[in-house]
């Protein structure tokens, strides 16, 4: 039986390594590793860990590994994760740092950047369908989400408004929804 803190390390490092776009393009990636393969926590409770992740400051994917890492051997565990996460984009970015600005003019190179972009477009929208239809929007909700986004990126407002005001009508709801029980 292998180390479950090495294990953490590996497979939130893997995570880091082979994907692109960011946090919410780790979403699947993490599912898969932390639901399905290696049982870490419920589908269920996945769902709530990637809204509490959002809604906490810092990167996504570090919250959702450190959540994980706490869940499964405590604070030892969330060391791990967040650093296996972490890793890779520190010795990335630092390479990159180091040597991009030789190859940035190169017509190749800015090819490549034109091409990976529109796939990093999918890899964050992909999560966000899996998300809605496991959170079950449907046509009678879907309004919110939309409504959101709209509030935010053509009006401007500042997300953690969004989010609080989300929550209170959420709360409200909630409330008068057990009344007519």
């Amino acid at each position: 039986m292998s180390n479950i803190y090495i294990e953490a390390y590996k497979t939130f490092f893997k995570i880091g390594l082979f994907t692109l776009g960011g946090g919410y393009a780790m979403i699947p990636s993490i599912e898969s590793e932390v639901v399905d393969k290696h049982g870490w926590i419920k589908r269920e409770e996945f769902l709530d860990l990637v809204a509490i992740a959002q809604s906490c400051p810092g990167v996504l994917a570090i919250n959702i590994s450190v959540y994980v890492g706490y869940k499964i051997r405590s604070l030892r565990g969330a060391l791990c994760t967040a650093l296996g996460t972490a890793t890779p984009s520190f010795v990335i970015i630092l390479l990159i740092a180091m040597f991009f600005h030789r190859f940035q003019e190169y017509t190749a190179v800015q090819a490549v950047f034109n091409g990976i972009r529109p796939a990093v477009v999918a890899l964050i929208a992909s999560p966000v369908f899996t998300l809605a239809k496991s959170a079950k929007i449907g046509l009678v909700n879907c309004w919110i989400p939309v409504v959101s986004a709209l509030l935010i990126s053509l009006m401007g407002v500042n997300p953690i408004y969004v989010l609080v005001t989300a929550g209170f009508c959420g709360y409200v709801y909630g409330m008068l929804v057990n009344q007519t029980d």
